[in-house]
Formats: structure tokens, sequence, C-alpha cells
């Protein structure tokens, strides 16, 4: 059974669509352990205001009472900074947004040391990162 991490794009699908559609996500995977990204959390706040800041911090609650929440290491924050490199290398700098993608690939890179599979709605980035770094991924049709 491969832990399951849902990145933002899946969340933010959620949320637009109202509190219950975001408690249904939690709940994806039956035979999946659901994890809540550390990357992805800061995501969310970041663009939350109001009642959707009220859901995410009920959710962050519940994934820490269950000791779900994934925080990246020193070895993934590293990692990252080498893929990007790589990236950068193969496709410049300006043609990757190392910015945008780098907490895609911190998300990637954790979750390949959990041994999850990461599941997205944003199949450009994470495709341009797989090709750097093995990690299992999906992409989830919203």
């Amino acid at each position: 059974m491969r832990a399951a991490l849902l990145d933002s794009s899946i969340y933010i699908s959620g949320l637009r669509r109202g509190d219950e559609a975001v408690l249904a996500l939690r709940r994806w995977s039956v035979d999946s352990p659901l994890w809540l990204s550390a990357v992805v959390l800061e995501e969310l706040y970041a663009g939350s205001s109001g009642r959707v800041r009220q859901s995410l911090e009920r959710m962050e609650r519940e994934f820490d009472r269950m000791k779900r929440i994934w925080v990246p290491n020193l070895g993934d924050w590293t990692e990252t900074g080498r893929v990007l490199a790589r990236l950068a290398a193969k496709y410049g700098y300006e043609k990757i947004g190392r910015r945008r993608l780098a907490n895609d690939a911190l998300i990637a890179i954790s979750a390949a040391r959990l041994g999850g599979t990461v599941i997205t709605a944003n199949k450009r980035d994470f495709a341009k990162l797989a090709e750097f770094r093995d990690f299992h991924w999906e992409v989830a049709t919203l």
C-alpha cells in the first residue's frame, strides 16, 4: 500500500468547489494512506482567506492529529536544488520558471523519500521533474 500526497492543484480545485469537496478529497484513496505535504500546506495558506483559511486550519489539525504531515528534510532541499540545476541546464532558467517549479520539485522529492505517489492536476511540471528524478506520480482528472 503506497502512501499518497495530493498536490496543491488538487486541493485548490476542491476548495473552489466548497468545504464538502475538500473533505471528500482527503478520502481520495481508500487503499492508500493519505499524507499532507507541509509544502502544499504552505502554498494553500499563502492563497487563502476567510472560510477557506478555516477549512485549511481544520484540515491541518486533522492531519497533524493523525501524524500524517510530511515535512521535507535537508536532503530533500539539497536534492531539489540539484534537480532544478539540471532542469535549468537542459531547458534554460527562463523557460523552466525555477521559482514556480521549486515547490513542485520539493513535493516530488520528499514524496519519493516517503515512498508515496503525488496526485496532481499539473501534468506539465511534474512530467518535467520526472525527467530528472524518479518518483511516483499520477494525474487526476478534475
